[in-house]
C-alpha cells in the first residue's frame, strides 16, 4: 500500500487553496506535478554544475555531460532499451514524432500507406498529414467503436505490403483506453512495417519494455511523469536510428564541417542537434528515479482504485455519459452531463478549487466521431485521493443544479 499523505508531502503545490478551496489537481493527463526532489535537482544544476555539454574540457563541462549521460542510462534501464545510444533526449513526444515523420520523407514513396488511429493525440496525426502531402502517401485511420476501442479487424484490413508505419497512442488522452498494442506491433511486423508508440499517456502509469514490446520507436514526455517540462525522449531501434536522415543540423550532430562535405556524428549525437535542455534532462532522471523508488507496480494498483472508485462515484449523477468504457483503461475518466456543455461545468468547478481539462484535448476526430464539442476530462495521479474524487463529484453536481 502507498503511504499517500506521505507522497502528498512531497509534492508541494498540493498544499495550496485555488479560489480559497483547497487545490483537488484532476488534470494529470496534461501535466503532472512535480515532487520536491525534482525541483530541488533542477536547482542543484544550476547552483553547482551549470554549463556546456560534451564541448568543454573543464570541470563544470566534464561533471554536466556526467550528469547528462548518466540521465541517458537511467532511461535505458528504465525502457530496458539495448543500448543507451537507442535514447534520444527530445523537447517532448511531439518533438519525437516529428524527427520520425521528417526521417521517413527520405524513405516513402508515392503510393506507400501510413497507418494511423481515430484515437490519436493531434501530435500523432499532423506530422504523418504533413509527411504524406509532402511524400504522396496515403493516410490510413483505424477506426474505434462506440466504447472508444480500436476495430481491430479493421486495422488487420488495411494492412498490406504498401504499410510503411503504424503509429499508435499506447493509451489515449483523450478517453483513458489502453490499445493492444503488442498486437498491433506484431501484426504490422508481419508486413515488414515499422511501428511507432506515442507513450506520452503511458509513462507516467507503467514501465514500457521497448525490447519486450519489439517496437521500432517510443516517444514520451519527461513534464507528465513528474519530470520537467521541455523534456522528452525518443527510443529508436540502432538499425532504424542510423537509417534515417538527421532531423536537424547545427553543433553537435557532426563529425566534420567543411564547404563541400559533412559528416555527421553518431548515436545518439547524430539527432540532438544544438545545445539541448540539459537540467530538464538530468532533472527527468530525477524523477525517474522517484517513480521508480515508489514503485510502477503500487501506482498502477493504487490509481486503479482510484477509476473505480471516480467511475462508481460520476455514475451516481443523473444524465452523466462516461466516454470510453472498457475495462483495459488508465486512470481517466472522460464525461459529459446531458445538455450542459463540458467548458461550463468545468468553470464552475473550478471555482471550488477543482482542477480538470475541457474541450476536444487535442483529440478533435474523437469528438467528432462522439458528435460532441468536446469532454470533462479528470485525470488521475498517485498523490491523488478518493476523497480529492468524492469532491470532485459534489462540485460536478453543484454546477449541474445550478446550470440545470
Amino acid at each position: 500500500m502507498l503511504d499517500i499523505q506521505k507522497i502528498r508531502a512531497d509534492f508541494p503545490i498540493l498544499s495550496q487553496t485555488v479560489n480559497g478551496k483547497p487545490l483537488v489537481y484532476f488534470d494529470n493527463g496534461a501535466t503532472s506535478q512535480k515532487p520536491q526532489v525534482v525541483i530541488d535537482a533542477e536547482v542543484k544544476y544550476y547552483n553547482e554544475i551549470n554549463a556546456n555539454i560534451h564541448r568543454g574540457v573543464h570541470t563544470l563541462s566534464q561533471l554536466a555531460t556526467d550528469a547528462y549521460e548518466v540521465a541517458r542510462g537511467k532511461v535505458k534501464d528504465h525502457i530496458n532499451a539495448k543500448f543507451a545510444h537507442e535514447v534520444l533526449f527530445t523537447s517532448g513526444t511531439t518533438h519525437g514524432i516529428n524527427l520520425v515523420a521528417n526521417g521517413f520523407a527520405s524513405i516513402l514513396k508515392p503510393g506507400d500507406e501510413v497507418v494511423v488511429s481515430s484515437l490519436e493525440h493531434h501530435s500523432n496525426i499532423v506530422p504523418w498529414q504533413m509527411l504524406c502531402e509532402k511524400t504522396g502517401a496515403v493516410l490510413k485511420v483505424i477506426p474505434i467503436d462506440e466504447n472508444g476501442e480500436l476495430i481491430i479487424s479493421e486495422f488487420d484490413a488495411l494492412l498490406s505490403d504498401k504499410t510503411k508505419i503504424v503509429t499508435v497512442n499506447h493509451i489515449s488522452n483523450a478517453l483513458g483506453v489502453i490499445n493492444p498494442i503488442q498486437y498491433i506491433i506484431d501484426r504490422a511486423h508481419a508486413v515488414g512495417a515499422a511501428v511507432l508508440i506515442d507513450g506520452a499517456q503511458a509513462v507516467p502509469h507503467l514501465k514500457p519494455d521497448v525490447q519486450e514490446l519489439d517496437c521500432d520507436f517510443y516517444a514520451f514526455s519527461g513534464h507528465k511523469m513528474c519530470g520537467p517540462t521541455g523534456t522528452g525522449i525518443l527510443y529508436g531501434k540502432e538499425t532504424w536510428l542510423n537509417k534515417l536522415p538527421p532531423y536537424q543540423g547545427g553543433g553537435e550532430m557532426i563529425k566534420e564541417v567543411t564547404f563541400e562535405k559533412t559528416t555527421y556524428a553518431d548515436l545518439p549525437h547524430k539527432f540532438e542537434a544544438g545545445t539541448p535542455n540539459i537540467a530538464g534532462g538530468i532533472v527527468l532522471g530525477t524523477a525517474i528515479d522517484y517513480l521508480n523508488e515508489i514503485g510502477f507496480d503500487k501506482i498502477h494498483e493504487y490509481e486503479n482504485e482510484l477509476l473505480e472508485h471516480a467511475t462508481k462515484r460520476l455514475n451516481e449523477i443523473e444524465g452523466i455519459r462516461i466516454y470510453g468504457n472498457t475495462k483495459n483503461k488508465a486512470s481517466v475518466v472522460s464525461f459529459n452531463i446531458d445538455g450542459i456543455h463540458p467548458y461550463d461545468i468545468g468553470s464552475i468547478i473550478d471555482k471550488l478549487g477543482i482542477a480538470v481539462r475541457t474541450g476536444h484535448h487535442c483529440a478533435q476526430p474523437i469528438m467528432n466521431f462522439f458528435c460532441i464539442p468536446g469532454t470533462i476530462r479528470a485525470s488521475f495521479s498517485f498523490y491523488n485521493t478518493k476523497e480529492e474524487i468524492d469532491a470532485m463529484v459534489d462540485a460536478v453536481k453543484k454546477a449541474q443544479t445550478m446550470l440545470s
